[in-house]
């Protein structure tokens, strides 16, 4: 089978110019010119793909094959350019028998020039024959040309139904998620993919929860914005107030932490209240009640509170450099089902265009009883947002396995300078001796932060204390109205 590729090369046709052609008159069209005035940022993120496009179209032309009838012409007329003058007379009239059975557009114009010159009344000369190929090359130039036309009309088609969806795809979401042309960049990039105006309209959803909800994205913006320093002293130090977690004395009884003696009634061995029953033992039991030496169960808890102490600070200039990929736990347990739900996705999609932003990764993990991933800034970012936001909160609490999974991905390489942001209520049981453990290694070997996001006012003290920072954004009916209030 003779290729498209080929024949153009033996032809001499450039279809370069023919693409360059058909992309200029594609992106002049009226509607895309008024959506480009409206989201430039997108046009000169379509721009920087533009060359791709062309080197595709390209390739997909090369690879296409030409039609059967068009190559049996074209293999004839290269035998009539080596056959020499008596034998292209010879074979003249079977040349026209195969132009008139292929139905070649050359056939009637060779006709013509043969009834035309009038072959059995003048000599055969080289002038007939020369110009007979030359009409003849002229008619295939004409051919392959028209088959360019019609692949490059089926590609613009197939081009311009892929563009009006990823442009009708990228408007939507760039007030969202992009606030910068790199931004820009990467939604256009994430844009690709099979996906209905229905999917990603809860993006947007979301997008306007989040507008309703400044403190959410003040919050998300705090952490999202912060910088690893290059530090150099600037002035002396400077007492500065800061608010940090004390353990006070364990007076709230949380869970059994052992056996010891004391006169609490309540909590006595049943081989204790066993020897109540006996006469015998009765006065003995009583003696060791007022001597405080019964066998009880030891029940204990971690109490912590928020104390304001001042610390000697100094003021640096700092040689600010961009942080690394988020990974973002959140806790999809039923008590953060309803408003805590539209705020943890809400912030998930705040921190997500902060990533686009400064071209950072941006991986979720939902934790309950399983913990399932997304990566929202890969290529199918959009397709796994749309995903993960269709996700209900109704399991249960695994903070534990969370936390290690998530120390274990920062472990990995790529991911040594991340982030951590564990959303959650941290209603939850205490974290393992182990799991605190490899938190702190990874804190103290790799520099990594792990932040916590708290969207309840009874969050345990106990199991926020390994975080480096806690973010407080209480979801409670009184703090809503009081945020509501100050608006």
């Amino acid at each position: 089978m003779l290729s498209l590729e080929t024949l153009d090369l033996l032809l001499a046709i450039t279809e370069g110019e023919l693409i360059e052609e058909m992309i200029v008159a594609m992106l002049a069209a009226p509607q895309l010119s008024v959506f480009f005035k409206k989201f430039p940022a997108i046009r000169r993120a379509l721009d920087r793909d533009l060359p791709r496009w062309k080197l595709q179209l390209k390739e997909r032309i090369h690879e296409a094959m030409v039609p059967p009838a068009l190559a049996q012409e074209f293999y004839r007329y290269q035998q009539c350019q080596l056959e020499n003058n008596s034998q292209f007379y010879h074979n003249l009239n079977d040349t026209l028998d195969l132009l008139r059975q292929l139905v070649s557009p050359f056939y009637e114009q060779a006709r013509k020039l043969v009834d035309t010159a009038d072959l059995p009344n003048h000599p055969l000369d080289d002038s007939f024959q020369t110009l007979f190929l030359q009409r003849w090359r002229i008619s295939l130039t004409l051919q392959a040309t028209m088959l360019h036309h019609q692949l490059l009309e089926q590609e613009r088609e197939q081009l311009m139904a892929e563009l009006q969806e990823r442009l009708a795809l990228s408007g939507a979401l760039e007030p969202v998620l992009a606030e910068n042309d790199t931004a820009a960049g990467r939604l256009w990039d994430m844009s690709k993919g099979q996906l209905q105006r229905g999917d990603y309209q809860r993006l947007v959803e979301y997008g306007n929860f989040l507008q309703t909800q400044p403190e959410l994205k003040k919050l998300a913006q705090q952490l999202g914005r912060s910088y690893e320093a290059k530090a150099v002293p600037q002035q002396d130090a400077v007492p500065e107030p800061f608010r940090v977690l004390v353990q006070v004395p364990a007076t709230l009884p949380e869970e059994v932490n052992g056996v010891h003696q004391s006169d609490d009634i309540l909590r006595l061995l049943p081989a204790e209240l066993a020897t109540l029953g006996i006469d015998e033992l009765e006065f003995e039991f009583y003696r060791r009640l007022l001597e405080k030496r019964l066998l009880s169960y030891r029940l204990q808890g971690d109490a912590w509170q928020e104390k304001v102490v001042v610390r000697q600070v100094t003021h640096q200039q700092q040689d600010r450099q961009p942080r690394g990929p988020f990974i973002v736990c959140v806790d999809t347990s039923g008590s953060m089902g309803g408003f805590n739900e539209q705020c943890a996705k809400a912030f998930c999609l705040a921190l997500l265009r902060i990533a686009l932003a400064d071209n950072r990764r941006c991986y979720i993990m939902l934790f309950a009883n399983q913990i399932v991933h997304y990566e929202l800034t890969a290529a199918s970012g959009i397709e796994q947002a749309v995903r993960f936001l269709g996700q209900h909160f109704r399991g249960g609490t695994d903070l534990a396995a969370c936390l290690s999974a998530t120390a274990g991905k920062m472990a990995e390489s790529g991911w040594f300078d991340a982030d951590a942001v564990i959303i959650s209520d941290f209603i939850a049981q205490r974290l393992p001796e182990e799991v605190i453990k490899k938190v702190k290694q990874q804190q103290q070997s790799h520099q990594q932060r792990f932040h916590a996001v708290a969207m309840s006012a009874y969050g345990k003290p106990g199991i926020m204390r390994i975080f480096d920072h806690i973010w407080r954004f209480d979801t409670g009916l009184k703090s809503r109205l009081m945020r509501r209030w100050r608006r």
